[in-house]
């Protein structure tokens, strides 16, 4: 279980961190760009992958409950699975789903609370006036984008064809990397994990 605890707390740790150096020195839509195919650009999700939103304040606080629902249900999955001696796969696994499932949970709990909005501006840690959104309401913050190529797609193709497309478009953090990179171990290693 120590092990387990090592890898949730280290990865939340880096996720948090740069969570905090970015809000705290860029505004949003801000981007820096690291090479030609890969931008630090701030942006905020307000809901879930992809920007998806649904329901306004009473979505939002669903949402927020049912993650922290499914992180119980990950920490019960986790340790019963510890307990029976999963493999190394396993261990990585569910233990970087549910470092990544915490890290945005925090954003939705309490940034809203602890910093003013970034609109134009770099957000102020604990603002006099308080924060840009009540308990539950915060946004996630996001920050990675790989754009590895862009350009207009071939006329001859269906629907899309002429069109402008870049490869990679999303905008993600390091606990969206922790998510994928956990369930990518289960299904790749999936024999050992679910015996």
């Amino acid at each position: 279980m120590r092990k387990a605890l090592y890898i949730v707390l280290g990865t939340l740790l880096i996720d948090q961190l740069v969570k905090l150096w970015v809000k705290t020195t860029m505004y949003l839509g801000q981007s820096h760009e690291i090479t030609s195919w890969f931008f630090i650009h701030f942006t905020e999700n307000p809901g879930m992958a992809w920007g998806i939103t649904w329901g306004g304040v009473a979505g939002k606080i669903a949402l927020t409950l049912f993650r922290i629902v499914a992180i119980v249900g990950i920490v019960y999955w986790l340790r019963q699975s510890l307990k029976k001696g999963v493999g190394a796969a396993g261990l990585w696994g569910l233990s970087l789903i549910l470092a990544g499932a915490i890290g945005n949970v925090i954003d939705g709990l309490f940034y809203g609370m602890i910093f003013s909005d970034s609109l134009g501006r770099v957000a102020t840690f604990m603002p006099e006036a308080g924060g840009y959104a009540p308990f539950l309401q915060g946004k996630v913050v996001d920050m990675l984008y790989f754009p590895l190529f862009s350009g207009e797609l071939p006329q001859w193709l269906p629907i899309w064809g002429g069109e402008y497309f870049t490869f990679f478009r999303p905008i993600f953090n390091i606990a969206d990397m922790a998510i994928s990179t956990g369930v990518g171990l289960l299904f790749l290693f999936q024999r050992s994990v679910f015996k």
